[in-house]
């Protein structure tokens, strides 16, 4: 099921909100203000309505360069 409503928030390891993505969106270069994020850990959420309740989903990738 597609949520076209859905948000991502990306952070890094401290919880900075680095940016913030939706369906609509394009979606993340992997960059900050124009300039590289450095190969690390970061985390996610995704908040999302199912079934007329809002719903987060959370995680985490390692950016590679």
């Amino acid at each position: 099921k597609e949520h076209p409503e859905a948000q991502v928030y990306i952070f890094d390891r401290f919880g900075k909100l680095i940016t913030t993505l939706s369906p609509r969106k394009r979606g993340w270069d992997g960059s900050l203000n124009g300039k590289n994020l450095p190969s690390n850990d970061y985390w996610f959420q995704v908040v999302f309505k199912q079934d007329g309740n809002e719903k987060v989903f959370k995680s985490h990738f390692t950016l590679k360069r």
